[in-house]
């Protein structure tokens, strides 16, 4: 076997598998391919790892039948091999429509799951970052509870996880354990798992996250910036954290966080350092998700308290004089609205 560490076009793996007629021909598109598929657990993983599986080979169909004359008989005539060739790819162009049609279903599920979860007041924080760096043992250790598949293995995680993780002032938010990235990330790919990286664009607050032992730390970090731009997500604010410190030195921690002084130095293992990103990652929320009190008459208490559980997540409530204050963490828009009320009280 010889692994391309390069996408190769239809033409060029024609060409070498000419060359090399007994030795297996695999570039980085067909080995990332390959372990997604080993990784798949879930129906929507299997769904989106099969349709970029056949849109890579698609284009790649023409060298796959050569033990089969191309023409045979008068002019005009086909040959078996370019029959069996056109059944194969009316197949495959079938196999697709049909994949994509049951992954518009999964983007409409998955569409509505995500709006029932906006319309519940509660931040939404995406967990990105490269593959292996961690993610699902950090949101393990988030949640105190092993509930998310983490294990020490390239994008051991395809489908997203979400899980409720309570912030330091108080309150909720969801963290959602999302696909790892890749350097050269095959566009295949970006298009079979639309429907995944969704779950990073709507979410209020992007954790990104770093393998600080890792010797391709600059690189792996570029190509983390390079894919959230691709996937317009400019606009959302991040907090970046240096997981697996516990693996380096003093002096590589010190020399770390000279480097990158915008970054959390954490370790999902041992627990180290996640108090202080929590805390970022509020500091970051607040910019949406505000934190305010708001004063309701006592007589009409119990409508009040469902309007506020219906727009706000409540904090803390207590009794001052003949009203009920209230502790929020609200959306400036839905502040503003519970303001407009409270005055036409």
């Amino acid at each position: 076997m010889v692994i391309f560490d390069l996408e190769l076009s239809p033409g060029q793996q024609k060409n070498l598998e000419k060359a090399l007629p007994k030795i297996k021909i695999v570039d980085r598109t067909r080995l990332i391919l390959d372990i997604f598929a080993q990784r798949a657990r879930t129906s929507e993983g299997s769904l989106q790892v099969e349709l970029a599986q056949l849109s890579y080979m698609l284009p790649r169909l023409t060298g796959a039948w050569r033990a089969f004359s191309q023409q045979a008989g008068g002019i005009g005539t086909r040959g078996p091999g370019e029959r069996k060739l056109e059944y194969e790819r009316r197949h495959i162009q079938y196999r697709i429509k049909h994949l994509r049609a049951e992954l518009a279903r999964v983007r409409a599920s998955r569409r509505l799951r995500r709006s029932l979860r906006a319309s519940v007041p509660v931040p939404q924080v995406a967990l990105v970052g490269y593959t292996n760096v961690g993610k699902s043992t950090l949101l393990n250790a988030l949640t105190g509870v092993p509930s998310a598949y983490a294990d020490d293995k390239l994008f051991a995680t395809l489908d997203p996880t979400a899980r409720r993780v309570r912030l330091p002032s108080g309150g909720w938010a969801i963290v959602t354990d999302t696909v790892g990235f890749i350097q050269r990330l095959p566009t295949s790919l970006i298009a079979a798992f639309r429907s995944t990286l969704e779950e990073v664009e709507a979410a209020d607050c992007l954790l990104l996250l770093h393998d600080a032992s890792s010797p391709e730390l600059e690189g792996q970090h570029a190509s983390v910036k390079l894919t959230l731009e691709e996937l317009a997500t400019g606009g959302i604010p991040q907090v970046e954290a240096l997981n697996k410190s516990d693996r380096l030195d003093a002096a590589s921690r010190n020399d770390l966080s000279r480097r990158h002084p915008d970054t959390t130095l954490i370790s999902a293992a041992s627990g180290n350092g996640i108090p202080a990103m929590l805390a970022r990652v509020e500091e970051a929320l607040s910019k949406r998700w505000l934190l305010r009190e708001i004063d309701a008459p006592a007589a009409s208490a119990g409508s009040w308290t469902a309007r506020l559980y219906e727009s706000a997540q409540i904090l803390d409530r207590r009794v001052v004089g003949d009203k009920i204050r209230f502790r929020l963490r609200v959306t400036a828009e839905n502040w503003r609205r519970l303001q407009s009320l409270l005055v036409e009280c």
